[in-house]
């Protein structure tokens, strides 16, 4: 079966809550699976190391995950209108995959979760897509074809999925949040399907 890595970073469980609607909209497609992985924390200063397995949720990513999966699904919390630290630390030591052309031609989406409505989803999807680009993935985003992009009053962009988390924090999708997260996943599973054959 092909597989499509969702890959993602999360710390309130908005964006693992993305994850797993896009991974329900990838699993929709025929003969297309999706493999759940998340990124492991990072810190400045290191008291002690890091668990090697997640405490919950998705274990680690490892770099024969990239090798084993015909497409990429990447999603971070918003920073300050950029991706996640932790994100970006992984992004920063892929040489190896760069080099050996990994990811070259594989079908790539991103998604996001901010506090507000213009907290910089949009500049935080488009920060993501860049490296991924210079990996040479082929970027796929949400079309207006979607009746939920046009309706929305939460999240969803033509970049990628995303939801508003709201000053509490509220991991909670809306019905059009989790509509379009699954509608990318059928839509880098459907592209990642033809171009795997």
């Amino acid at each position: 079966m092909t597989e499509v890595l969702v890959l993602y970073y999360s710390r309130g469980g908005s964006v693992a809550r993305l994850a797993r609607q896009i991974a329900r909209g990838i699993g929709e497609v025929e003969g297309v699976s999706a493999r759940l992985r998340t990124v492991p924390p990072v810190a400045a200063i290191t008291q002690t190391a890091a668990p090697p397995v997640p405490e919950d949720g998705a274990p680690y990513v490892e770099p024969r995950d990239l090798d084993e999966c015909a497409g990429l699904v990447l999603g971070s919390p918003t920073r300050f209108g950029n991706m996640a630290a932790p994100v970006k630390h992984w992004l920063d030591g892929l040489g190896a995959q760069w080099a050996s052309g990994a990811l070259v031609g594989k079908p790539a989406a991103v998604f996001t979760s901010t506090a507000t409505m213009h907290g910089g989803q949009e500049s935080t999807l488009l920060s993501m897509m860049v490296p991924l680009l210079h990996h040479g993935c082929v970027i796929l985003g949400i079309p207006y074809t979607e009746p939920a992009l046009s309706h929305t009053r939460g999240g969803g962009t033509p970049y990628g999925a995303s939801h508003v988390a709201g000053a509490q924090d509220d991991p909670t999708l809306s019905d059009d949040e989790a509509a379009l997260a699954r509608a990318l996943g059928r839509r880098v599973a459907a592209l990642t399907a033809k171009v795997s054959r």
